[in-house]
């Protein structure tokens, strides 16, 4: 047997309600299909969610992290970090074969 890394990846696309904690820190939870993830960041990477929420219209951020303490509702995610990017939306194109 081999040794192996567990990393959860959570996509959202709305600013989550945060609570501020000790230190500027702060904790937010998302709903997972019914799991609570608990998630506690540094008020840099929490900027990089406010940014994006206030500066694009549409985006979508990936939360990703280790698997930590589990809780009634869920788990704890350690180690977050935050990658934030702007959604385009999709333009459509006209179809040369129907044109008249």
């Amino acid at each position: 047997m081999i040794a192996g890394k567990l990393e959860v990846t959570i996509k959202i696309d709305e600013l989550p309600q945060a609570v501020t904690v000790e230190n500027g820190w702060q904790q937010f939870e998302i709903d997972c299909g019914g799991r609570i993830i608990s998630i506690t960041v540094k008020p840099k990477i929490w900027k990089k969610l406010t940014d994006a929420a206030s500066n694009y219209p549409q985006w979508v951020a990936a939360i990703a992290g280790k698997l930590g303490q589990q809780s009634d509702r869920g788990f704890v995610l350690d180690e977050p970090n935050i990658q934030v990017f702007e959604r385009k939306p999709k333009v459509e194109t006209v179809s040369a074969v129907g044109a008249p």
